[in-house]
């Protein structure tokens, strides 16, 4: 039997591995809590060991709603083992974690790394896709956009809230306390790792951790160069279910992380050597983007859930806080209804009554095209030369066109990732350091981004109205739309009906028509 002890500013822990994991005691003052951590099987972390206040967690019905947002959205009309969800997601984020913390605090005591700090830095990592709506970021970043024009609302805010929620409706501060969390401070530091906004080049903002803690902010989610255990799940995770290759490994960043001072900021760093591990781990998220999450038939899908939504929007009640109803869009703005809104709304809009009205009706016909795959037509995109060039709202998408853009690149814009990830040596595990550009392999990539536009007509119809084409390029032209976009029309728009463009300035003047759509930023 193996025994240890709590760290120094913990409650007093009392620790025994037995057969079925690690059998505890929380010790405070005369109280004491006995349990076992409980066992998860997962095919990408094996078996995870996970402490009794995340089971807690997870045995919510805020929490149990994850399993029904898919990961991937419209992915998994795509591809057909793509079906997982933000539940075992969120699971394996937090025993990442946990991993993680332990691994620096194992190398580093000089860190006042505490159990507390860990359970935190888990809890944060279970509860940060607690946000998430319908089919994931189809809801966030394609449908409130739409809906509610100027809505600044985003899936980490919700997470937030839900959060509160969460740990309000099961009572669950009573239970955190004797597990020896400090709800004035931990409460905060566990949002503000869910959500963090602070720059470092600000002070320091944060309540929950003083600055000489700033590293633990950088587990879940890093916004100083984006390396952090949310990314080393998806990645896994996602490849495992698309069948696509990985070549990145996160167990060696576990290996080779520790923490080293840079500027008075602490932050974590990893051996030299790791470098091109590293630069793997972003061209496998540049891979996915191409390859999966914006495939062009993801993202015609994804249009056309989007569409059906907006037509069903105000015929979806859910019912809220004190019975109040609330619509598709505006379930963001009570937790309580939120709760109720996942995947299924998918299948009651397709399952609506035939006496339904004719905006739900219209709702359904457009995911039983998805259903039986008679999809937008995807008619050709091109590339711009400036990746940084944006053209929403400034084309539209007439009768039955719609542009979208598309951005790709290795997760912060233009610039090379690894040029804000730190370094150290074998020498000198304290001293840490930036590459150098003139270090950089030359067959390593010097552009991280590009966007393209994409075209997508509605209607299927086989006739080809040359003349009709021509007349759109030239009203184009009088609009001063960049050439190249003329081109790609010219080439690509083939067998479509462009009869309603003779009098395409009224057309043009009425933006409420449904027979125009604003271009999309995805």
């Amino acid at each position: 039997m193996e025994w240890t002890r709590g760290g120094t500013g913990d409650p007093l822990l009392a620790l025994r591995r037995t057969g079925v994991g690690l059998l505890f005691w929380v010790i405070t003052g005369l109280d004491f809590v006995v349990c076992v951590l409980q066992v998860f099987n997962d095919p990408i972390h094996g078996h995870m060991e996970l402490h009794p206040l995340l089971v807690k967690i997870i045995d919510t019905p805020q929490f149990q709603r994850l399993r029904s947002i898919r990961q991937l959205g419209g992915t998994y009309f795509v591809y057909p083992g793509a079906s997982h969800n933000r539940f075992e997601h969120s699971i394996g984020v937090a025993h990442l974690a946990g991993q993680l913390g332990q691994a620096l605090k194992t190398k580093q005591p000089g860190l006042n790394i505490t159990d507390r700090d860990i359970l935190c830095v888990q809890i944060a990592g279970l509860c940060h896709d607690l946000g998430h709506g319908p089919f994931s970021h189809l809801y966030d970043g394609m449908f409130i956009p739409k809906a509610r024009p100027g809505n600044k609302w985003k899936h980490e805010t919700a997470s937030l809230a839900m959060f509160d929620h969460l740990v309000k409706c099961n009572k669950l501060e009573d239970v955190m306390k004797q597990y020896g969390l400090n709800l004035s401070e931990d409460l905060d530091f566990i949002k503000e790792m869910i959500d963090r906004d602070n720059d470092k080049d600000q002070e320091w903002l944060h309540k929950g951790r003083p600055k000489d803690k700033s590293f633990l902010y950088e587990i879940v989610s890093n916004k100083t160069n984006g390396i952090d255990v949310d990314k080393f799940d998806y990645f896994a995770r996602d490849c495992y279910h698309l069948g696509v290759q990985i070549n990145f490994d996160y167990h060696r960043f576990l290996k080779f992380a520790r923490v080293c001072e840079v500027d008075g900021w602490k932050h974590i760093c990893v051996r030299d050597k790791e470098e091109d591990n590293m630069t793997e781990m972003f061209h496998t998220r540049l891979c996915l983007h191409r390859r999966a999450y914006q495939h062009k038939v993801t993202k015609i899908i994804e249009t056309m859930i989007t569409d059906a939504f907006l037509k069903a929007d105000k015929h979806i009640k859910i019912e809220g806080t004190g019975k109040k109803t609330f619509r598709l869009s505006t379930a963001i703005d009570d937790m309580e209804a939120y709760t109720k809104l996942t995947d299924a709304v998918f299948e009651k809009i397709l399952n609506c009554a035939f006496d339904a009205p004719q905006e739900l009706r219209d709702a359904r016909d457009i995911l039983r095209r998805i259903i039986n795959r008679d999809l937008y037509r995807f008619l050709g995109e091109t590339r711009f030369e400036d990746p940084t060039e944006v053209c929403t709202n400034v084309f539209v998408g007439l009768y039955c066109i719609t542009l979208s853009t598309i951005k790709m690149d290795y997760g912060m814009k233009r610039e090379d990732p690894i040029d804000h990830l730190y370094f150290y040596t074998k020498h000198d595990t304290t001293r840490a350091f930036n590459r150098k550009r003139c270090q950089v392999s030359r067959i390593r990539p010097m552009c991280f981004s590009e966007q393209l536009v994409g075209f997508v007509c509605k209607k299927t119809d086989d006739r080809n109205p040359q003349a009709d084409v021509d007349n759109f390029q030239q009203w184009c032209r009088a609009k001063d739309f960049p050439e190249g976009l003329i081109n790609i029309i010219h080439v690509s728009v083939v067998q479509f009906d462009f009869r309603l463009f003779h009098n395409l300035e009224l057309y043009v003047s009425d933006f409420k028509l449904n027979h125009f759509l604003i271009a999309c930023c995805y």
